[in-house]
């Protein structure tokens, strides 16, 4: 491995060698994505996941005030902000045990120097969340993508734990839905496959030269056995399809360790009452999606012998998934009762490492899609106003007190299943 140096406002100190720390045990498998750093504390979280857009920490501007990184013989600068910014979210988390996973996003930049580094060159404007596939088009974006995660990578691997600690990083979201959450374009599952695992070898790498045993992820939604119904061929693909294809191409080009961050939302988001689930069935050859009703079977799929690596099944991260509280006197009941049967599903299979809750408040831009601990303050995007129910459930829910705080769910678990709008 070549020398590289670490530069984030000091003399430069070679690093010459990874972290070699082994993967940590986690308190529990209870997760969130964090919002306010000290309420996740404050709830017990074991693990917590964070969305990272790369485009706001390059700057190919490389002012010299910026920290750097040196990479290939040239040094790589980013933005001192972004960087210390989420350091202020990792150290506290991590600095209490929590696992971090960060989610890795390219959002589409504002700066035309940035869009030509990181911008997927078949990123169609046109697509709705201005989320672009990584660029790994040329060797200069490849050498921005490597230099970018090896930099993020150094910072929060390092023992003295001064910016704080990262393990899991996920490469995109929802990519078998790559229209909406990793666009290039309309592409066949051939060339999209090909071109996401170019980039999650490379963040692999990255990864790799700075820690021996942090982990790389693949991210999928629910759809198992179809695509998106909101998406055509050339937009979506089978979860399946794609993980088999991924899996496959991976061998032929030298497998590594990559591993599976997956969302089993309920199969109507307006839903919660997940366990009715009708597209939910028990056998991953056939069914249609894979939500908490049916988890077991992504680790009966993922425990093929094609499909392991060294022997052993991919380890499986749930890195984002929630429940809609729907109207009514007894929606927050409804919410918190999904949440109990969920943490049921997770507990009862040892490959799912966690189970990562989306969203911490309420957020107004999620389509009328209100799946928080917290309500949002009204008029506001996410400000905090109240707890709803199943904030108390999720804060006990790996303590000896959460088979009281579960109890409420029984007579709403078991309850005959109600017309729903359809599957989203």
């Amino acid at each position: 491995m070549a020398v590289l140096s670490f530069c984030f406002g000091a003399p430069h100190a070679a690093v010459s060698a990874p972290n070699p720390e082994p993967f940590p045990t986690a308190a529990s498998k209870k997760g969130l994505q964090v919002q306010m750093v000290d309420d996740a504390l404050a709830l017990g979280v074991a693990h917590a996941a964070l969305n990272v857009d790369l485009a706001a920490l390059v700057d190919p501007k490389a002012d010299p005030a910026n920290p750097g990184w040196e990479y290939g013989g040239r040094t790589y600068r980013f933005h001192r902000g972004a960087l210390e910014a989420l350091d202020q979210q990792i150290r506290p988390l991590s600095g209490r045990g929590v696992i971090v996973s960060l989610i890795l996003l390219n959002y589409v930049s504002g700066d035309p120097e940035v869009r030509r580094l990181l911008q997927h060159p078949g990123y169609d404007t046109n697509c709705p969340n201005r989320l672009s596939a990584f660029n790994t088009s040329t060797p200069e974006a490849r050498d921005w993508l490597s230099a970018t995660v090896e930099m993020m990578a150094a910072r929060w691997s390092r023992p003295d734990a001064h910016h704080g600690r990262v393990w899991n990083w996920i490469v995109g979201n929802e990519v078998n839905s790559h229209w909406f959450w990793s666009n290039m374009g309309r592409v066949t599952l051939e060339e999209f496959t090909g071109d996401y695992l170019r980039a999650v070898r490379t963040v692999h790498d990255a990864v790799r030269r700075q820690s021996v045993h942090g982990r790389v992820y693949v991210s999928l939604e629910h759809h198992w056995n179809i695509r998106y119904p909101g998406g055509d061929a050339g937009q979506a693909f089978a979860g399946r399809n794609f993980l088999d294809l991924f899996s496959r191409t991976a061998r032929e080009g030298g497998d590594f360790d990559w591993h599976v961050a997956f969302h089993p939302y309920p199969e109507n988001l307006f839903n919660p009452r997940t366990w009715n689930d009708a597209s939910a069935t028990p056998d991953w050859r056939t069914t249609p999606r894979i939500t908490f009703r049916n988890l077991d079977q992504l680790s009966r799929y993922l425990e093929q012998p094609e499909l392991r690596h060294a022997g052993q099944p991919r380890r499986v991260i749930l890195s984002e998934q929630g429940f809609h509280t729907p109207d009514g006197s007894d929606g927050e009941a409804i919410q918190a009762a999904a949440y109990v049967y969920a943490w049921r599903q997770v507990a009862a299979q040892p490959g799912v490492d966690s189970f990562i809750l989306h969203r911490h408040v309420d957020h107004a831009h999620e389509g009328g899609l209100r799946l928080g601990l917290w309500r949002r303050a009204e008029g506001s995007v996410c400000t905090p106003s109240e707890r709803k129910r199943i904030y108390e459930v999720f804060r006990l829910a790996d303590t000896p007190q959460a088979d009281g705080a579960f109890a409420f769910a029984a007579p709403i678990l078991t309850a005959p299943a109600e017309p729903t709008r359809g599957p989203k």
